[in-house]
């Protein structure tokens, strides 16, 4: 996958500030032809570096109020098909492989601590799980964030 280059992390900082912008307004703004805008919005998304907007939705705002950590462990001959399980699980918002104890990071949305409860041993009856270690978020002390690395990425020359 290509980086981003400084142009690419400005456009992408202006749409944070302003989602609905459009591509003069943010060629004005950055003082960029307003065909490189939209040349270099295309290829972002086509290239899919690009999150969707959904992302930008909070599981509070839907009333999943409670954000878990599962750590798993899964077999590995089997793993395809446990994931394709894992994913039809709209609570589940994350997944990723990891080192260490364990073979998935997992972050789950929940309603309330019966509902995770619910989810986690749903989660443990799937074939191919075979452990599961829950950490429950008391708070969001650093919300997930780019801003920071793309503004660096953005005053490199």
């Amino acid at each position: 996958m290509p980086n981003l280059d400084a142009t690419d992390a400005r456009i992408i900082l202006a749409l944070d500030a302003e989602p609905e912008a459009t591509t003069l307004s943010l060629s004005r703004a950055l003082g960029i032809a307003r065909n490189t805008v939209h040349a270099r919005l295309r290829k972002l998304a086509d290239r899919h570096q690009l999150g969707s907007p959904s992302q930008r939705v909070s599981p509070a705002s839907l009333g999943y109020p409670l954000i878990a950590f599962l750590r798993l462990s899964i077999t590995q001959s089997n793993s395809d098909d446990t994931v394709r399980q894992l994913t039809a699980i709209p609570e589940i918002l994350e997944a990723l492989a990891i080192t260490g104890e364990g073979d998935l990071q997992v972050r789950i949305a929940a309603r309330d601590p019966a509902h995770l409860y619910r989810l986690t041993t749903g989660i443990l009856e799937i074939e191919g799980v075979t452990r599961s270690s829950t950490t429950l978020a008391m708070a969001e002390i650093i919300p997930n964030r780019m801003g920071p690395l793309l503004e660096r990425h953005a005053r490199a020359k």
